[in-house]
């Protein structure tokens, strides 16, 4: 699952979603599934400004009361943030998951994935703060 974390969609693939997304804005509505495939795109940017740009579209989807694929909308609001290195959110967002669907692999393998990059992260940020403490001695 580690593929889903680290996986870049094409600047071109981009585009064409972008440009589907702004045509219907323009024209005052963009359907939940253009939103969706667009947002599902920036998340897998290899640029962080587009990855948070996606997780707010998520967002906006998932506040909606008269949306019904709430669960895909959290599963890439835990991919996008988990890819923005915001890992504790991104559990979150997989254990609300697996308390609805405790026997989805792909969920539990998102999950292992990002506890294991957030644990890295914070035994980096350990080892830089003993390095300094000691330093200082």
């Amino acid at each position: 699952m580690e593929d889903v974390l680290s996986e870049v969609c094409s600047s071109e693939d981009l585009k064409v979603f972008e440009k589907k997304y702004n045509d219907e804005l323009v024209k005052g509505l963009v359907s939940s599934t253009t939103q969706f495939e667009y947002a599902c795109f920036l998340v897998r940017s290899r640029y962080p400004a587009d990855i948070q740009r996606g997780v707010v579209l998520l967002e906006e989807l998932y506040k909606r009361p008269e949306e019904i694929g709430k669960r895909d909308y959290v599963f890439y609001l835990a991919i996008g943030n988990a890819r923005l290195k915001e890992y504790q959110t991104a559990l979150n967002y997989l254990k609300g998951l697996l308390r609805v669907e405790p026997g989805n692999r792909q969920v539990q393998e998102l999950e292992t994935g990002a506890a294991i990059a957030g644990g890295a992260i914070l035994g980096v940020g350990a080892l830089i703060g003993l390095g300094m403490a000691l330093a200082k001695k």
